[in-house]
C-alpha cells in the first residue's frame, strides 16, 4: 500500500465498506438476486442459466410488452426516427411520436394535455419541483411510492406533512394545523404498490375542495387495470375529467411495458412544466421508438376493452386459488396480490426457493416495506393461463410450507 497515492487508498477504504456491506446483506438473508433475462417478458420468460420459468412478479398487467402490434410500432418508429432523442426539447425539438401519444394520453385522462418524461419517477419530480415555492404546503399519503417522497425533498416545499394511509380523517388534520399557505397540494398514489390497495379519492377530492387544494394522483399501477376501460382510479371513481385533479402515471407497466411516465392535467400546468421543469430541460426526451409503442399500446386497450375484464377475471381466479392452496392475500381491487411472510429474511428465501421450482415471483422487505411486514408480491397478468395461475398458487404455498415460517406472518390461515 504504500506506493499508492492518497486517492487510491480513499476509494480502496470504499469499496472495503461497501463490500462489508454487501457481506452483511448476505448473511442476513436480505441480498437480493438480479435474474438476466433471455426473452421478452410474459406469462412465461427465459431465465439465464434456468431456462423457462412461470413469471408472476411482472407489472405487464395486460400482456403488451411483447404484444406483435406494439412490437411492431416501436420497429417502425426506429427506422423513422433513429434510437433516441439526442438532446432535449427545447434546444432540438420534439419528435411527432411525442406529440401523438402526448395528445392520445389526454385523450384517454380526458384532460386538456398531457407531457411526457423518461419514467413516472422524473414525472413526479418535475411535477412537485415546478409546482412548489415559498407558499407551497404539500400533504402526502405515509405509505406512497418512493419517487414522491423523494420529489418531496427534493422541491423542498414551504410546509410538507405526511397523513396515515388512506386516512382522510386525519389528512383534515394535517391541513388544519398547517400554516398560512398560497398553494396546497395533495398527493397520493391512486393503487398503492405494496399493498394493492385503492386509495380513498371521492374523499380526498372533497377534501381537496374545501381546501382549496390541487389533488395530485400517481396511478402507476392504476392505468390499464382499474376501472371499466382501464383508465385507473379516477375512473373508478368518477373523477375523470376534474380540474383540481392532476394525474401521472407510467408507460413502462400495463401500456406496453417499455418505459416512460408522463403528466396530464390543464393545458397552462403542462406548458409550464415543458417550459421550467429540470427533467424537461437538463434530460434527454423519451426515445421516439417508445413514444410509438405506447402510443400502439394505448390503441390496443381502445380496440380490446376486454382485456381489462380479462385482467380483473384472473386477477379473481389467483386471489381464490391462493385462498385454496391455504394462503391469505391482502384484499384489493388491483392486480397487485401480496402475501405477508413478516421478516425480510423469510420473504427472500421463498422467492429464491420459487425460482428453484420454476416460478418467478419476488420477495419484498426492509427498506422497500416497514420492518415486520415483509411479503410475497404476486402480480397478475391478463395473458396467464389458468393452468399457470393454478400451478402458481400451488408452489407458492409449497415453498412458505418448507420454510416453516409461522401461520400467522405467513398470512397462511389457521
Amino acid at each position: 500500500m504504500s506506493g499508492a497515492s492518497p486517492t487510491q487508498r480513499a476509494g480502496a477504504g470504499l469499496e472495503s465498506e461497501l463490500r462489508a456491506e454487501l457481506e452483511a446483506m448476505g448473511e442476513a438473508g436480505t441480498l437480493k438476486s438480479m435474474p438476466v433475462l433471455t426473452s421478452p417478458q410474459g406469462p412465461a420468460v427465459e431465465v439465464e442459466g434456468r431456462g423457462p420459468v412461470l413469471c408472476l412478479c411482472s407489472n405487464d398487467y395486460l400482456g403488451l410488452a411483447a404484444d406483435p402490434a406494439v412490437v411492431r410500432a416501436g420497429l417502425r418508429a426506429l427506422v423513422a426516427y433513429g434510437a433516441g432523442t439526442a438532446s432535449v426539447r427545447f434546444i432540438c425539438g420534439k419528435f411527432k411520436p411525442h406529440v401523438e401519444l402526448e395528445r392520445d394520453l389526454a385523450t384517454f385522462c380526458e384532460t386538456e394535455a398531457a407531457l411526457t418524461y423518461v419514467s413516472c419517477w422524473n414525472a413526479n419530480a418535475a411535477l412537485l419541483d415546478a409546482l412548489c415555492d415559498e407558499r407551497t404546503g404539500v400533504f402526502s399519503d405515509r405509505l406512497n411510492h418512493a419517487s414522491i417522497i423523494d420529489g418531496m425533498r427534493l422541491a423542498r416545499p414551504a410546509h410538507k406533512a405526511v397523513y396515515e394511509h388512506a386516512d382522510p380523517e386525519d389528512l383534515r388534520r394535517r391541513l388544519a394545523e398547517a400554516p398560512a399557505l398560497g398553494r396546497r397540494l395533495i398527493v397520493t398514489d391512486g393503487v398503492f404498490s405494496m399493498e394493492g390497495d385503492l386509495a380513498p379519492l371521492p374523499e380526498l377530492a372533497e377534501i381537496a375542495a374545501e381546501h382549496d387544494a390541487t389533488l395530485i394522483v400517481d396511478d402507476s399501477h392504476g392505468i390499464g387495470v382499474v376501472g371499466e376501460t382501464g383508465r385507473g382510479a379516477l375512473e373508478r371513481f368518477g373523477l375523470l375529467g376534474r380540474e383540481d385533479v392532476i394525474l401521472t402515471g407510467t408507460l413502462g407497466k400495463a401500456l406496453g411495458g417499455a418505459a416512460g411516465g408522463f403528466v396530464a392535467g390543464g393545458a397552462a400546468l403542462c406548458a409550464v412544466l415543458e417550459q421550467r421543469s429540470r427533467p424537461q430541460l437538463f434530460s434527454n426526451g423519451l426515445p421516439p421508438t417508445v413514444a410509438a409503442s405506447s402510443r400502439q399500446a394505448l390503441a390496443v386497450l381502445r380496440e380490446r376493452p376486454g382485456l381489462v375484464a380479462e385482467l380483473r377475471a384472473k386477477t379473481a381466479l389467483m386471489r381464490a386459488e391462493l385462498s385454496t392452496a391455504g394462503l391469505a392475500p391482502l384484499e384489493g381491487e388491483s392486480a397487485i396480490v401480496p402475501i405477508i411472510v413478516g421478516e425480510t429474511r423469510a420473504a427472500i428465501e421463498i422467492s429464491r426457493r420459487l425460482l428453484d421450482r420454476g416460478v418467478y415471483v419476488t420477495g419484498f422487505g426492509y427498506p422497500v416495506v416497514p420492518e415486520g411486514t415483509a411479503r410475497v408480491r404476486v402480480q397478475v397478468s391478463a395473458a396467464l393461463s389458468e393452468e399457470q395461475i393454478a400451478d402458481g398458487a400451488r408452489a407458492i404455498a409449497a415453498a412458505a410450507t418448507e420454510l416453516a415460517v409461522a401461520p400467522a406472518r405467513a398470512g397462511l390461515r389457521r
